[in-house]
């Protein structure tokens, strides 16, 4: 593709147009992966600018830079714009389009990969092609792979939804995280649908205050989402309200699920010994869903993923119907093991005092005798959320033991500390393959552990190394 077709129409300020008619090859944002004929995107970040990368971009073969119009661009068309990150993602999807026909995105604090991933399975189960992009990685009904990341960077996005779309999917469902959003991780390809699921505190290191923060989710709504589009809404969240406001103001069509939704209510909800029963309310009829996942917020996530799929087309009947049919996903309240004493052992990704609130409330209903809830916290991140995380527990668990998550460069000792000043009566242990070990000796026949933080996380990041570690895994080795 020439480079002055990629951006014509587009309306954006060139310089050094002598270079227009030069085949584009493809596109970087990280100089070390610029190779003749790229258009390398040049960012302000928190920690890196890359506009100090411009030089050796060009020098690597860089054919145009997008960047501010005030960065200094030689030996390349400067495609200058004061947003370079959106124009940058403009470009990139005139580049790598087609993507599949249908795609809808997810956005909230908790229960985002859950949702992507159960829309998936409800679109195969009626015969579509689908795939899920998020924290668990690409996601097909034959494959999986890992990208390392909720929302992946703009080339990495478009590169998998563009290779999904000559695979032969035509349904994709994909995660827009706050950090995503505000850095326009996800522009470009239409958006039928998207979703809001719930807010709470995380990222505050990043966005500053809640409502910076849920300004950065509403970006879903008020700009990705295409014209004419749906917004299936949790509506039994605090923020549920403004979040139905913004997607109104837009001009779309809203679909509100939950308690208090008007598309998808939850009539009743019964908790069963592996999953509960639902009662749902749309279209003047009352659906029973027997959803073999347990646990208040998963039928959460279910019914927003139901209401993604009747919003792109699915006829209600038989997606709730569907719902008792959907599989487990992975690490998110995953059964990973029995103990030798009879205790079922949990895994779950819930890392805010949000998450985990709705990990042991779901649950409680299970619990005979003790619930030992165990979880760390994350280094280098949100640091006020941890006694928070450590008041939760202590309210709800019957025992809590306080270890690492992923420390990265803080001291785990210090993180630790800061968790148990919520949670002065929990027990502390250095070390999660040791605490796990605890956790699951302590447990008698009644009780449940519930394995906290990491979910289906393959490893341990310590300094700058990531060590292999699996909670599922470790858990099954302990409990052998």
């Amino acid at each position: 593709m020439r480079l002055g077709s990629l951006i014509e129409e587009l309306g954006v300020e060139v310089g050094g147009s002598t270079g227009l008619d030069t085949s584009v090859t493809g596109f970087a944002i990280d100089n070390r992966k610029v190779a003749p004929g790229t258009i390398f995107g040049a960012f302000q970040g928190l920690r890196v600018n890359g506009e100090d990368f411009i030089a050796d971009a060009v020098k690597a073969g860089a054919v145009a830079v997008v960047a501010r119009p005030e960065a200094k661009v030689e030996g390349a068309v400067h495609i200058a714009d004061a947003n370079p990150r959106r124009l940058f993602a403009q470009l990139a999807a005139r580049y790598f389009a087609p993507f599949p026909d249908v795609t809808v995105a997810v956005t909230g604090t908790n229960g985002k990969t859950s949702t992507v991933e159960l829309a998936r399975q409800l679109w195969r189960m009626l015969g579509h092609k689908s795939a899920s992009i998020g924290t668990l990685g690409v996601t097909t009904s034959v494959d999986q792979v890992s990208t390392g990341l909720t929302t992946p960077d703009i080339v990495t996005f478009l590169a998998n939804m563009s290779g999904l779309k000559r695979e032969g999917i035509t349904h994709a469902a994909f995660e827009a995280s706050s950090h995503g959003l505000d850095q326009y991780r996800t522009e470009g390809l239409p958006v039928a649908a998207g979703a809001f699921t719930n807010l709470s505190r995380d990222h505050l290191d990043y966005h500053g205050d809640m409502d910076s923060y849920f300004d950065a989710k509403m970006r879903l709504f008020d700009e990705v989402v295409g014209d004419g589009g749906a917004a299936v809404i949790w509506a039994d969240d605090e923020w549920s309200d403004k979040a139905i406001q913004r997607a109104t103001k837009r001009g779309l069509r809203v679909l509100s699920v939950g308690v208090q939704g008007q598309a998808l209510r939850l009539a009743n909800r019964t908790p069963t010994q592996l999953g509960q029963t639902l009662e749902i309310e749309a279209d003047g009829k009352l659906y029973k869903v027997n959803l073999p996942l347990i646990g208040a917020y998963q039928a959460a996530n279910a019914l927003t993923a139901a209401g993604l799929v009747i919003a792109t087309g699915g006829d209600t009947a038989k997606v709730l119907e569907l719902l008792g049919r959907v599989q487990p996903v992975r690490g998110r309240l995953e059964r990973a093991v029995i103990s030798r004493a009879g205790a079922p052992v949990y895994v779950d990704y819930a890392h805010t005092p949000d998450g985990l609130r709705a990990a042991i409330e779901a649950l409680r209903p299970h619990t005979k005798g003790r619930l030992i809830a165990l979880f760390g916290a994350g280094g280098d991140r949100d640091a006020g959320k941890r006694p928070l995380m450590g008041k939760v527990a202590a309210d709800l668990a019957d025992h809590v033991i306080v270890t690492d998550d992923n420390p990265r460069s803080e001291e785990p000792s210090a993180i630790r500390a800061a968790v148990m000043a919520g949670a002065p009566g929990a027990e502390e242990i250095g070390g999660r393959r040791a605490a796990i070990a605890a956790a699951i000796g302590q447990a008698g026949g009644d009780d449940i552990v519930l394995l906290a933080g990491k979910g289906h996380e393959q490893g341990q990041i310590i300094g700058n190394r990531v060590l292999p570690f699996d909670d599922v895994t470790v858990a099954r080795e302990c409990a052998g």
